[in-house]
């Protein structure tokens, strides 16, 4: 392969307390946590807009916030949730705690939450390279419009989802054991009769919201004509009659190769129309359905898992070990998506689940932080904590811890742990 080599140089255009790299559900939270200890903190993310999944991906409802009667992802997070509802862009689906929202409404609730705290925004930059000297990180190279440009941080959180700045500083990972969970690209339905269609309203606890009718219909279907990859079917009302959001395509793919993932995204944008005219076709609830809009990007469930200082097991997350160091919680079922076919293998909780500080920092480095779906947890707890409302909590935890750290110049392994859940506690989470 022919290789090229470049040399530039690349201005310095601001020096942080704290630097988060990735806007997503924690990404964005932890930026707010931080900001309001009083860290001056920088929100770095590719979009014009925060929310990853929730807005770009589109991934509705935001789940789980209560489970068995206990408000498990408390604080920021649920500030966020009652804010939306204010303004009529969130419905909380009770007593379960399932946030079924307008993706609208939540860019605006999120940036005003982020520029009120004093949150530095960089939209429209793309995390691509970073400086370390030691066990610590000093810089953050983002590509813009306008060229690159570099942010000098005392502190960075990554939350980039697939671990990308983790990965450019050469932090472990775990290796995978089994396949990666699929892509999907979630779309927005008009025309649905939605007083026939049912299971759109996610409220009761231990049930899969998935629609059994239609897949049952549409895996007989496959015996006799071409059906693409499905998962579910999942349907979400959006706050209006007539509109559903739709999480059915499904397809095979490593989400951090370019080639792989142009690939795939094509597929399933062809797979979201071909679903769609059978749905028209055998079901008369969706008899005027049409495609508003396609999510932005195809929603990734699983890429890169970081090895950090514990990896949370699947079988201390469904014993919920109460972890010394523990700073958040999450509730939703382990959620294991095959790649190949519609099937799913779906475990619920006895009991809220504990993810401990450790899974959020890294041997060897000193500044850095993780809040996202590739914290330090094996397959089959991540397979739960990456959804939205548990990366929240991540992103609340990390975002105070590295504000903390930054008030001391402490190392992030040597965060003051009763002080940081003290904290936690004040803002409402339940550590």
């Amino acid at each position: 392969m022919e290789q090229l080599q470049q040399t530039r140089t690349v201005p310095v255009t601001g020096s942080y307390d704290v630097a988060v790299c990735g806007g997503g559900p924690g990404g964005w939270i932890a930026a707010v946590a931080a900001a309001r200890m009083g860290a001056r903190t920088a929100l770095v993310e590719r979009n014009g807009y925060a929310g990853g999944m929730a807005t770009a991906g589109l991934v509705v409802p935001i789940s789980v916030f209560v489970y068995s009667g206990e408000l498990v992802c408390g604080g920021i997070p649920w500030e966020f949730v009652q804010r939306m509802a204010d303004q009529g862009g969130a419905q909380v689906e009770e007593p379960l705690g399932n946030v079924a929202h307008d993706p609208e409404i939540y860019k605006l609730t999120a940036q005003r939450m982020l520029l009120e705290s004093g949150v530095h925004l960089h939209f429209h930059s793309v995390l691509t390279g970073c400086r370390q000297e030691g066990g610590r990180l000093t810089h953050v190279i983002l590509d813009t419009k306008s060229g690159p440009q570099a942010l000098a941080a005392r502190y960075v959180i990554d939350s980039t989802g697939d671990g990308d700045l983790c990965a450019m500083m050469g932090v472990p990972m775990q290796e995978n054991v089994l396949p990666l969970q699929p892509a999907s690209l979630c779309f927005c339905l008009g025309g649905v009769d939605t007083d026939r269609l049912e299971r759109t309203h996610h409220e009761i606890q231990g049930l899969n919201y998935h629609n059994e009718r239609i897949q049952s219909f549409l895996r007989e279907l496959s015996r006799t004509r071409e059906v693409p990859t499905f998962g579910g079917p999942w349907f979400c009302h959006l706050l209006r009659p007539g509109s559903v959001m739709v999480n059915m395509t499904r397809t095979e793919a490593d989400m951090t190769d370019p080639a792989q993932a142009t690939e795939a995204e094509c597929r399933l944008r062809e797979d979201a129309h071909a679903l769609t005219a059978l749905l028209r076709e055998h079901f008369p609830e969706f008899r005027n359905a049409r495609i508003l809009y396609t999510a932005q990007q195809a929603g990734v469930r699983e890429t890169r898992h970081v090895k950090g200082v514990h990896v949370l097991t699947g079988e201390e997350y469904l014993q919920a070990v109460p972890f010394p160091d523990a700073v958040a919680r999450s509730a939703h079922p382990i959620d294991i998506h095959s790649g190949g076919d519609s099937h799913q293998r779906c475990t619920f909780l006895e009991k809220a689940a504990y993810i401990p500080y450790r899974s959020l920092i890294v041997p060897g480095f000193d500044n850095l932080l993780v809040a996202s779906r590739c914290f330090s947890g094996d397959q089959i707890a991540s397979a739960s904590v990456r959804v939205q409302a548990p990366v929240m909590c991540l992103g609340q935890a990390a975002g105070a811890a590295a504000a903390q750290c930054a008030r001391t110049g402490a190392s992030v392994h040597d965060a003051d742990i009763p002080a940081l859940q003290a904290l936690l506690r004040a803002w409402g989470a339940a550590v």
